[in-house]
């Protein structure tokens, strides 16, 4: 078990299950299906693959899938191309993001799938 959280700790994870609620109600404005957020809402953890390469390029290829700046973009083409299906896989891949800070799972370090930005995940 990791350390006890600190009221902070408790902000910024209510914050993401803002983030993750507000993905969800933008999916199903943008028209989006049930079976295709199921099939897709874990999707971006097919990167921790790249952890049977190590642990640097495992990490490299987790924080490429779990960065925000790549759903954004998604979101603005698909709307600017009026393209339902793109902003309907950015808020997935948003709410798969928000989903993982809300649970604790930070951005990796190349020392370990455990090392993360917000501290070390899983058992001791």
């Amino acid at each position: 078990m990791g350390p006890s959280l600190r009221p902070v700790d408790h902000l910024l994870r209510l914050e993401w299950i803002a983030v993750f609620a507000a993905a969800v109600v933008g999916y199903v404005l943008a028209g989006g299906t049930w079976q295709l957020f199921v099939i897709l809402i874990l999707a971006p953890d097919l990167a921790m693959l790249g952890y049977l390469a190590g642990p640097a390029v495992g990490a490299w290829a987790y924080n490429a899938f779990h960065l925000l700046l790549w759903p954004a973009v998604l979101l603005i083409a698909g709307l600017y191309a009026d393209k339902a299906v793109a902003v309907q896989v950015a808020a997935i891949w948003t709410a798969h993001i928000a989903m993982d800070r809300a649970l604790g799972y930070g951005l990796k370090l190349p020392t370990g799938f455990a090392d993360t930005h917000l501290g070390r995940i899983g058992k001791r």
